[in-house]
């Protein structure tokens, strides 16, 4: 089964927000099309890109909040079914998990430790680096495992 293409006319150099959100994910669909994926997956996929070329906008702001929507959707299709992660797809999530699931904690450690409320903050960025060493060897191994496109996906 074949992934079918965005009707819309994609620039090589984008000017705008939304010229650049057609590229990025012209790109990522040029890119699946090279990999083999199941026939369930590719039919869901072509779903989001039929919809997202039928689609009818009034402006251009609400263009952009769809398009990043079916964006996300088919990322998060590609990361359930097939196991696909784009370039620093760990090191960004486990930033924010880092922070809350390490960071806090730590800071609460410190700042009862020390007897000053004002300490919490202070294991935020011990989380964050911690956060950052566990996403960048989880997007270590999905590279090796052949798992990571070959392009990172901004939002």
């Amino acid at each position: 089964m074949k992934l079918n293409k965005i009707r819309r006319p994609i620039n090589d150099e984008p000017k705008t927000k939304i010229e650049a959100e057609y590229f990025q994910l012209s790109r990522l669909i040029d890119e699946l099309e090279e990999r083999k994926l199941p026939g369930n997956l590719v039919s869901q996929l072509n779903n989001h890109i039929d919809q997202l070329n039928d689609a009818k906008f009034e402006t251009n702001r609400k263009e952009l909040k769809f398009l990043n929507k079916q964006k996300h959707a088919i990322l998060k299709l590609l990361e359930r079914q097939a196991k696909l992660v784009p370039v620093n797809y760990y090191r960004n999530m486990w930033l924010a998990l880092g922070m809350s699931v390490f960071g806090l904690p730590l800071g609460v450690a410190f700042s009862s430790f020390l007897g000053n409320t004002a300490f919490i903050g202070i294991g935020i960025p011990i989380g964050m680096g911690i956060g950052i060493a566990i996403g960048t060897e989880k997007d270590k191994k999905a590279r090796q495992e052949a798992r990571q496109l070959n392009q990172e996906i901004k939002s």
